[in-house]
């Protein structure tokens, strides 16, 4: 009887545990090979779009690697044994880490907005390598500002050293890592991290979606009216068919992306802002739940990318295949089309090298822009 009961005693936290090692080992693997993927892969690196994914990658890597284990050994023993301080760093770097994964997810909206709603030129001036580099830089630096330089200074506490005091006081555990935020700094916070960005990102999946809708049916039109351009020209039309209905395509995988990020984080930077408003009277049990429901989102995005993203998809079965070679093949590259000539980078037949010159007049050079799906 004694040994049953220590079994079912111990058996939520042995289940619990198993959960939590399961969700941080399939993160940092799944995020481990979408950099290993980019590094081997020569057609991904050509992607612009695609320095942000994995720069997003590194970024929930470092959540598993660094916040993830701490929260979950907190979690599974009840109590927090290592300094106060080292529970600031730990908070300051789960501040920073989410506020630049939703900053990359901007800056992927912004790219998209540029490659969809704008001429292929303008694509190419508006996003260029040193742009691209910046706009990374900015998503590791703007987070510092909302995390390590207020948390370590404590400025999110200013005013409320009571409830803190009495959050401890009421915790059944020994020690604990408490984390709470005065009302200016949950609103500034969120609001940078969370809420403008989120604004940003919807209106310009919305110009996107307006965009191709139009694109689309302007093409529908010319097909079924047989106008001139259209016969006269008929694989520079299919060229832009195709170049919109692939960033489209991107645009659709890249919204799914930032969908799940919402549906993770949402709840917790609604609490986040409720809570000082009614006296921290949300109880820490929520807490935990709406932040680890934040951390699962770490762990999505590969998978995402693999169901969604034919070039990630084919990249993930070469590494996890030993290169096998069947698997390069899946871009159309075959004995047949070895006569074919590549248009920066993509496969086309030769035909549509002889109208290249008319394509660049009318839409410009091809964007490196396109995410392939």
């Amino acid at each position: 009887y004694r040994l049953d009961e220590v079994v079912s005693k111990h058996t939520p936290k042995i289940t619990l545990s198993i959960v939590l090692v399961t969700i941080i080992i399939l993160t940092a693997l799944g995020n481990l090979l979408v950099m290993v993927a980019l590094c081997k892969d020569r057609q991904l690196r050509k992607k612009k779009t695609n320095f942000f994914i994995v720069s997003l990658a590194f970024a929930d890597f470092l959540v598993a690697l660094v916040v993830m284990p701490l929260a979950a050994i907190e979690l599974t023993t009840g109590q927090w044994s290592y300094g106060e301080t080292f529970c600031l760093v730990r908070t300051s770097l789960d501040v920073l880490l989410t506020t630049v994964s939703l900053l990359h997810l901007c800056c992927i909206a912004l790219d998209r907005y540029y490659a969809i709603c704008c001429q292929p030129l303008v694509y190419n001036n508006k996003m260029t390598p040193v742009r691209v580099s910046l706009m990374l830089v900015g998503c590791w630096v703007i987070p510092i500002f909302i995390s390590f330089l207020p948390i370590m200074q404590s400025w999110n506490t200013i005013g409320i050293e009571s409830f803190i005091e009495q959050r401890k006081f009421n915790s059944s555990r020994s020690s604990t890592c408490v984390f709470m935020v005065n009302r200016p700094y949950a609103l500034v916070c969120s609001a940078v991290a969370f809420y403008v960005p989120l604004v940003l990102m919807v209106l310009a999946y919305q110009r996107i979606y307006i965009t191709a809708m139009g694109h689309a049916r302007r093409i529908g039109s010319l097909h079924r009216a047989g106008s001139a351009p259209s016969s006269t020209y008929p694989n520079h039309d299919q060229h832009g068919s195709n170049r919109i209905k692939n960033e489209t395509k991107a645009a659709k995988t890249l919204a799914v992306i930032m969908g799940c990020f919402c549906l993770c984080w949402a709840p917790f930077f609604i609490t986040n802002v409720v809570d000082p408003f009614i006296n921290y009277s949300v109880p820490w049990q929520m807490w935990t739940a709406w932040l680890w429901l934040g951390y699962i989102n770490s762990g999505l995005n590969p998978f995402l990318y693999a169901f969604l993203n034919r070039a990630f998809r084919r990249a993930f079965l070469m590494i996890l295949c030993c290169g096998n070679e069947r698997y390069a093949r899946q871009r159309g590259f075959s004995p047949s089309r070895q006569r074919s000539v590549a248009l920066d980078g993509d496969f086309c037949s030769p035909s549509v090298a002889l109208c290249k010159k008319h394509y660049a007049s009318q839409w410009g050079p091809a964007t490196e822009g396109e995410l392939s799906l």
